[in-house]
């Protein structure tokens, strides 16, 4: 573990686990992964900056933990046993991936174990970016060969909503951009959504959609309009966590990406209109299609839609997702 940079006069630390077949590098700073790289394969297989002041002026949540709240509650607005709170709304009109101080913003507590693993905790204080409650969170990463598993935790300690999502934007080694990879999920399913992204409250099926991925095929083929794809995929019910929910294949490399998750959700974003000024990993700078994100979670919006699952967790109901990513060739 080293220091790389400080935020508010509190350190910035690095810690890099390695595996031998996988290279990962986590930061304290929003519980970030900044670097993915695997044996045979030079280049980088996520979205990162190699400057860390980047993050402070750059990121658009490239790889976070987003929370409290990940993605998108209907203008800030929720009630709760019958009290209605107002969240911060940092990107109006809605609130975004816990607010302008969200988990993605702050520097965590980090505790390395050897080279494989690392823990990073964060306690979320009562009335945070109008947040109800005080939440202990907990993200141990863990690399296996291939694969990283990040198992996500929060302690209340009254009723209140979490939906954490990791939010990593998939390269796997791509140097002129992601719009010729392959995506392959298990879902059958999307919640649409209004002009400002946000759900309307229906669950609607894919099939005749830019969103039907049940067969492989690119954004190219799903979207040849360019329309851009940022929605929710609606995983099937019943659905055992470990059987893989989604893939992700760069055709020029033959790295593949495979995602395991608990969460009834992903969030699919090819990053059509994504435009930098600043250079990723490797001098990646493309107009568009940088990455591709994918991030399991439960619906946004979910607070303002009772029949969805809920995300109102308590002292004796926590918080836990785990999910599992293995990139790999072949």
């Amino acid at each position: 573990m080293q220091q790389i940079g400080s935020v508010n006069g509190t350190p910035v630390h690095e810690h890099i686990l390695d595996s031998g077949a996988a290279r990962v590098s986590i930061l304290s700073y929003g519980a970030t992964i900044r670097d993915w790289r695997i044996d045979s394969v030079a280049e980088a297989m996520v979205l990162g900056f190699p400057d860390f002041e980047t993050y402070l002026t750059q990121s658009r949540a490239h790889g976070v933990i987003a929370g409290r709240v990940a993605n998108r509650t209907g203008f800030g607005r929720f009630t709760l046993d019958g009290t209605a709170h107002q969240l911060d709304v940092a990107k109006p009109p809605h609130h975004l991936h816990g607010g302008g101080e969200g988990l993605g913003k702050v520097v965590w507590e980090m505790e390395p174990d050897g080279d494989r693993a690392v823990r990073l905790t964060h306690t979320s204080p009562h009335g945070h970016m109008g947040y109800p409650g005080e939440v202990a969170f907990s993200a141990l990463f863990e690399l296996d060969g291939p694969r990283l598993t990040l198992t996500m935790e929060g302690q209340p300690d009254r009723r209140t909503p979490i939906n954490l999502a990791q939010h990593n934007y998939y390269t796997l080694g791509a140097t002129t951009g992601v719009r010729d990879h392959v995506f392959h999920a298990a879902a059958d399913r999307f919640t649409p959504t209004d002009d400002t992204l946000l759900p309307t409250g229906e669950i609607a099926a894919v099939a005749g959609t830019r969103y039907d991925f049940r067969t492989p095929r690119s954004s190219r083929e799903a979207d040849p309009d360019e329309q851009g794809i940022d929605i929710n995929m609606v995983l099937a019910d019943g659905r055992p966590a470990e059987v893989e929910c989604c893939t992700l294949l760069n055709p020029a490399n033959d790295v593949r990406m495979r995602m395991w998750t608990d969460q009834p959700g992903l969030q699919v974003f090819n990053t059509w209109h994504f435009r930098f000024d600043v250079d990723h990993h490797d001098g990646l700078r493309t107009e568009g299609y940088q990455g591709f994100a994918v991030e399991p979670q439960h619906f946004p919006d979910s607070l303002n839609n009772p029949d969805w699952p809920s995300i109102i967790y308590s002292p004796d109901r926590p918080y836990k997702q785990v999910l599992g990513v293995e990139i790999a060739r072949g």
